[in-house]
């Protein structure tokens, strides 16, 4: 959420974000709707004013027997009872203006770094670097599927059975792929200072709005019905949430919080994408990193590059070839102001695919969920958040498996895995 002054002073430029974005919104009805807003509140105000110097003058009036006549004590009377049916009806349309109001500030974009690229889709997204060297093999590979079913790691079809399309059974080694490379990024995000976290994944349609999961994503959220419950599709939702409406400590630095959490996602418009393998499922594990910093532009970019640089440390340990890419406008979320996302190489589709994604958010969530600290001069300022994926399984699988087979289908083991499946060096 962005401040309703900020918003007024760049309102052209913000509504060319929300354009780019894909996000449905008018900032001119929507400034046009705080001025209506504003204007509605002070009439009540006057009103009240005016109101509680009539009852004043009668109550006066009637403790001390003023010269007041009784007529003037009934007209006045009179006028409390117009007054309080002006504000019955004055307060009834302001309410209707202010969630009116409510429900466009909860579509307005995050504003964009000057550096993000200007697109449509992930097409328009700008490679900034690459890592490795994509596999060329001398023989006919297999794909992650093919490898899962002759190591009995992946059973599709029970999945299906049990749960319906879209999900799937990780067994032997592959739950043990599944656990490995969770703990490896764990470890990873431990070893520079992080706190790990136990979060819920089950949470009340407040904390995805004020993380800016909803409204917009509201449809991509599985609901328990009858209840204001949701299943998550990441855990930055409750690590964000965990400081709702508190007065953070940043005087020792950034806050750096780490989760491993099941996630679930309903894939609604990805009919007939991905409908092969584990590239994209309802239900997947996360290691999520979300951090907490003041708000500093230079040191929220800082930190920007340094959670990006964890996920690439872990695909690093993991031997994949990997592409760091921008992402461009109209790839990008309504919340985030800048985004990289990281590419693995998957020999199955002969392309780079979407493995992790970092957001700097600026104070965006900070100022929907209600997050503040202390500045240098003791001032209450609004913090800035950051999200990265350390590492998203099972979508890791897919290279980890498909870029480390051999001709004879055994697959090699990263060395940074080995000391997590009991030193193995091949499957």
């Amino acid at each position: 959420m962005l401040d309703i002054q900020y918003i007024k002073n760049h309102a052209t430029a913000l509504q060319e974000v929300a354009d780019q974005k894909k996000i449905s919104i008018s900032i001119a009805e929507l400034l046009e709707k705080a001025q209506l807003k504003n204007q509605y509140l002070q009439q009540i105000e006057q009103l009240r004013q005016q109101r509680n110097q009539l009852t004043q003058t009668i109550s006066s009036h009637m403790q001390n027997k003023s010269v007041l006549s009784t007529d003037t004590v009934h007209q006045l009377k009179d006028q409390v009872k117009q007054i309080n049916l002006q504000l019955q009806q004055l307060e009834q349309t302001s309410q209707s203006v202010q969630l009116q109001y409510a429900r466009l500030m909860e579509l307005v974009p995050n504003y964009v770094s000057p550096d993000t690229p200007i697109g449509q889709s992930d097409a328009d997204n700008i490679v900034i670097r690459t890592w490795g060297t994509p596999q060329q093999f001398a023989f006919p590979f297999k794909d992650h599927i093919e490898l899962g079913e002759i190591h009995q790691m992946i059973d599709i079809t029970r999945g299906v059975k049990t749960a319906g399309s879209r999900n799937y059974y990780l067994t032997g080694a592959g739950a043990l792929l599944h656990r490995a490379v969770q703990q490896l990024a764990l470890d990873t995000l431990l070893a520079k200072g992080y706190t790990p976290m136990e979060v819920p994944t089950l949470v009340r349609g407040s904390a995805l709005s004020n993380t800016a999961f909803f409204p917009l994503g509201i449809e991509q959220t599985f609901k328990i019905e009858n209840e204001d419950k949701w299943l998550t599709g990441t855990s930055e939702v409750a690590l964000v949430s965990y400081y709702q409406d508190e007065i953070i400590d940043l005087s020792q630095g950034a806050i750096r919080l780490a989760a491993v959490s099941q996630n679930f996602r309903s894939e609604v418009g990805s009919t007939g994408k991905d409908v092969r393998g584990l590239y994209r499922v309802h239900q997947f594990a996360k290691v999520e990193q979300v951090i907490f910093c003041e708000a500093n532009a230079e040191i929220s970019e800082q930190i920007h590059q340094e959670i990006t640089a964890n996920a690439e440390e872990l695909l690093q340990l993991l031997e994949l070839p990997y592409q760091v890419v921008a992402v461009c406008t109209g790839d990008m979320s309504q919340k985030t102001y800048k985004q990289y996302d990281i590419e693995t190489w998957m020999p199955s589709r002969q392309s780079y695919g979407e493995t992790h994604s970092s957001s700097n958010i600026h104070d965006f969530q900070a100022r929907r969920a209600n997050i503040r600290y202390r500045d240098h001069e003791g001032q209450l300022q609004y913090c800035h958040t950051l999200n990265n994926t350390a590492v998203a399984s099972p979508r890791i699988l897919i290279p980890l498996l498909e870029n480390h087979q051999r001709e004879d289908g055994s697959i090699y083991i990263p060395v940074a895995l080995r000391p997590y499946l009991n030193h193995k060096e091949q499957l």
